[in-house]
């Protein structure tokens, strides 16, 4: 055999094969510690002062540059302004589900919940506003083939009116419409309703997640024409937590 011919002595595919899975765990470990860069610390059932990590251990806080020029640390040690939950456990056993103490599709709880996102207006790749109406959205407009719902009342769950269509607001990214805006009837105050979450046709607008009386109560936003990440959340939160929390017939068992 030939000087330096190490393949006759040595499995070179089975040493291949070990270096892959070597390879594939080391990829593993990584990923599954890189997905604990938000969520984690865990807290426990039993003390909000102990962290669950589990394995492998949350990794070093990574710096991260936006395009808005903002830098945040992931993980951080921020806990959600939420906390604490208006909710508390239904059984004293460890992972026992939550029942409501307060204002359930305001609180954040269940369907009601939402992410802790920044509270800053998302922007296009030209720095202008994501989300607008469409009165601040020249190029933008409804096609000939869809109801224009402008004017149209919006019904809950229960029949009753809820409010008027004033305007639609666009993705300007996407192009897509993505709430509907509404002034609420009885009350001097606009809110919007995903678009979603809505059925439109040539006559109303209906929503089945929430009642009448209850589009009231959306979390508006702060600026008029513009909406923030976390009022995004709250938003959608709010009909979502509708789904559940609007009747207390909806919490009641199907059978």
């Amino acid at each position: 055999m030939g000087k330096g011919a190490i393949t006759g002595y040595i499995d070179v595919a089975q040493i291949a094969l070990y270096v892959f899975w070597g390879f594939f765990a080391c990829l593993i470990y990584y990923l599954h510690r890189e997905n604990k860069r938000e969520g984690y610390p865990l807290e426990n059932d039993r003390s909000g002062s102990i962290d669950v990590q589990g394995f492998p251990a949350v990794p070093e806080p990574k710096t991260y540059l936006l395009r808005d020029g903002r830098v945040v640390l992931a993980p951080d040690a921020r806990r959600d302004a939420q906390l604490p939950l208006a909710a508390a456990p239904n059984a004293g056993y460890p992972g026992a589900p939550l029942e409501p103490t307060g204002n359930p599709m305001l609180d954040g709880v269940g369907p009601g919940a939402w992410a802790q996102r920044a509270d800053v207006v998302d922007t296009t790749l030209e720095g202008l506003p994501r989300i607008v109406p469409l009165r601040d959205a020249p190029g933008f407009g409804l096609s000939r083939k869809d109801p224009d719902p402008i004017g149209l009342p919006v019904f809950g769950a229960d029949g009753v009116i809820g409010g008027v269509v004033t305007d639609l607001w666009v993705d300007r990214a996407e192009a897509v419409f993505r709430y509907v805006e509404l002034e609420v009837k009885g009350a001097p105050r606009r809110v919007l309703l995903p678009i979603t979450f809505s059925k439109i046709d040539d006559q109303c607008v209906r929503v089945r997640s929430i009642l009448g009386a209850q589009f009231a109560h959306v979390p508006a936003t702060r600026q008029p024409g513009q909406i923030t990440l976390l009022e995004e959340e709250r938003v959608v939160a709010y009909y979502g937590g509708g789904t559940l929390y609007a009747t207390p017939g909806r919490q009641e068992p199907l059978l």
